[in-house]
């Protein structure tokens, strides 16, 4: 029954939590709200708001768990990928408080534990497919084991979380625009307007050409009339968020069915998402498909996923030296 205190500090969340035989018992997470300001992550801003928030951070988990830092038997920690002095970051105070308990160390990789969100309460059967949407990451992965995982497609160039964000930003919302293009969506018509759907081959996803078909649209009309966004605010959020689903759904769909898969699972902060969701759920009814999605904690960027890795891991043995490096990409 392996307790252990698990670290993410990838990009712009700190956050610390505490598995106990595979049960979370904390997962507490620090949002960094200065980027707003700057409409994105800035990771110089990131690395430094991470060194203030650690200590605090973890000190909450442990407090919350329940348990005392002498209970402890493993510290994991994010290595990567991500921002690399955010990494430092976690990487730096696991080692530290490690050394001070002589505790072993695990590192994880940040887009497997994605993966293994869906294994906190829930337990997917093998094989499935997971599809995994972030700010930075898109990918398909086909799951054939709790730590055994094929990348089977994934995107070419920007991810579907920077399609709602940079989508966010020509339409003047503030950052991160994800969250608004979902909101605002509610009162649209996702039907109103039409945009450019990328025509790639295989599983993989590209969202480059999405995001200047969207730029170009909204400078063609705004010549038109200098009010066509905020007079269509809502239809124009509705329609871009219909459209970035309609790719991520239709790829996966064509995955599942070439792979024979019964079981899908979705992952990552995209994952969030009140239409993606929806329609991920209704795909697996309409299919006969068993379908996962992580608790909305369990999306974003949390140090729960961590700890349900660091569990499997802990229990075969598979443990790091402390001479490990933070890695900014990590290959599934």
């Amino acid at each position: 029954m392996p307790t252990i205190l698990a670290i993410e500090s990838s990009c712009d969340d700190t956050s610390a939590a505490i598995c106990k035989d595979g049960k979370i018992l904390a997962n507490i997470i620090f949002s960094q709200k200065v980027h707003e300001a700057w409409g994105g992550v800035v990771p110089e801003l990131a690395s430094r708001a991470h060194m203030k928030n650690i200590i605090i951070t973890v000190d909450t988990a442990i407090r919350q768990s329940g348990i005392k830092k002498e209970d402890l038997d493993a510290i994991a920690f994010t290595r990567g990928p991500g921002l690399i002095g955010s990494l430092l970051v976690g990487v730096s105070f696991a080692k530290g408080l490690g050394m001070a308990l002589g505790l072993p160390l695990i590192e994880v990789n940040h887009m497997q534990a994605h993966v293994m969100a869906n294994f906190i309460d829930q337990t997917p059967s093998f094989p499935h497919i997971c599809l995994t949407v972030s700010g930075g990451h898109t990918q398909i992965i086909l799951v054939k084991g709790e730590l055994d995982m094929e990348l089977i497609g994934e995107t070419l160039d920007d991810a579907a979380g920077e399609a709602f964000d940079k989508s966010a930003k020509l339409l003047g919302l503030t950052y991160p625009g994800g969250p608004m293009i979902d909101k605002l969506a509610q009162s649209g018509d996702p039907d109103r307007f039409k945009f450019a759907e990328p025509q790639i081959k295989g599983y993989n996803y590209s969202f480059s050409g999405l995001k200047t078909s969207i730029l170009y649209f909204i400078q063609a009309q705004t010549k038109l009339n200098p009010d066509f966004v905020k007079d269509n605010l809502n239809d124009l959020c509705a329609s871009i968020q219909k459209t970035i689903v309609d790719i991520l759904l239709k790829k996966l769909t064509f995955a599942v069915r070439e792979n024979h898969i019964h079981e899908i699972a979705l992952a990552g902060g995209v994952s969030a998402n009140s239409e993606l969701r929806k329609r991920f759920e209704e795909l697996g009814k309409v299919n006969n498909w068993k379908t996962h999605i992580p608790r909305f904690e369990y999306c974003t960027d949390n140090a729960a996923m961590i700890a349900i890795v660091a569990h499997h891991k802990f229990l075969r043995n598979e443990f790091c030296d402390y001479d490990v490096e933070p890695l900014a990409r990590y290959h599934l």
